[in-house]
């Protein structure tokens, strides 16, 4: 009898949490910080849970416009972009500025090498974060190579031509 009394009370405590109702019950002080009569929409989530419905835009603007300090070696730049943009979009942004090419480009933010397709906003990125530019020392190789008429070593070539050996 004991069991079954307590197994009773046990069904009737589980009902109190299967409230259908739209309003939330909060505590008064909670209440006075959201206004009286604050409604509060539920949703029910795939795995069963019931959950507080989101809003649309989340307290985020459409098009946020972010600024970030991007650094490179001694100078440092301003650039205005939108918070959903892509790391490849700032590379476009910043080849622009620094006059290099946005495959030369290195992005490093909180210590970490971006890639060209990963978002911004994905990743972290807030206003006035700052970013670490590197050239990368690769492609830098590659620009001085291919520069015509340069050579390893111009000093020892001319002297080579100057100095004639007599036997």
């Amino acid at each position: 009898m004991f069991h079954k009394n307590n197994l009773l009370k046990k069904l009737k405590s589980m009902k109190l949490f299967r409230r259908s109702s739209k309003v939330s019950t909060l505590p008064r002080s909670c209440r006075s910080d959201l206004g009286i009569g604050h409604e509060i929409e539920w949703e029910l989530r795939p795995g069963g849970m019931l959950v507080q419905k989101r809003k649309v835009n989340c307290g985020r603007k459409e098009e946020e416009i972010i600024t970030l300090k991007v650094s490179n070696g001694s100078t440092c730049h301003d650039i205005s972009i939108e918070a959903t943009s892509t790391f490849g979009e700032l590379k476009a942004r910043l080849s622009m500025v620094t006059r290099l090419e946005a495959k030369e480009q290195r992005l490093l933010y909180k210590g970490k090498e971006r890639d060209d397709y990963e978002h911004l906003h994905m990743v972290g990125v807030c206003d006035q974060d700052k970013i670490l530019l590197l050239q990368d020392p690769a492609a830098k190789e590659m620009k001085l190579n291919a520069i015509p008429g340069r050579r390893a070593f111009p000093v020892a070539a001319s002297l080579r031509r100057s100095i004639t050996v007599n036997f």
